[in-house]
């Protein structure tokens, strides 16, 4: 199993408690894949929607193929994920629930596929992220003096 990392959602995993990971292929146009292995891809304000039926990954950014001039994509357009059904239901199920919402994690190369990890999560409040944050810190002082 060949993966290869494209994009990450760095604020996700700080604005976010992540509880439950799920991998979904993507529906792309022949200029979106060819962008995407270019690495010109942002999901840092990307969410993900669902109705029950379907799923779909709104606001990623693309970026345009050069070579292909005028027969490329919309950047920012709503692109389709593939789920088995029963993790749809499990999604729809979630995002009923107050307080959850469904982001995508990282996008990736998987055997010449674009796959997305997207993940069920809760926001976090203020205090929680300042609990990160002095974690985050302490364990950098620990690597510098243990370093030295």
């Amino acid at each position: 199993m060949n993966t290869k990392t494209i994009a990450t959602n760095r604020k996700a995993k700080f604005e976010y408690s992540l509880l439950e990971h799920y991998e979904a292929g993507l529906v792309l146009l022949g200029t979106e894949i060819k962008s995407i292995r270019a690495r010109q891809v942002s999901i840092a304000e990307a969410y993900v929607q669902t109705d029950g039926k379907e799923v779909w990954l709104i606001n990623s950014h693309i970026s345009p193929y050069d070579p292909a001039s005028r027969m490329n994509h919309d950047p920012k357009r709503k692109r389709k994920l593939l789920l088995n059904k029963r993790e749809i239901r499990q999604l729809w199920n979630s995002v009923r629930q107050k307080g959850l919402t469904i982001v995508p994690i990282e996008i990736y190369l998987k055997d010449g596929k674009a796959k997305v990890d997207i993940a069920v999560a809760r926001g976090k409040k203020l205090y929680d992220k300042r609990h990160d944050i002095a974690e985050r810190d302490l364990k950098r002082d620990i690597a510098r003096i243990s370093k030295n």
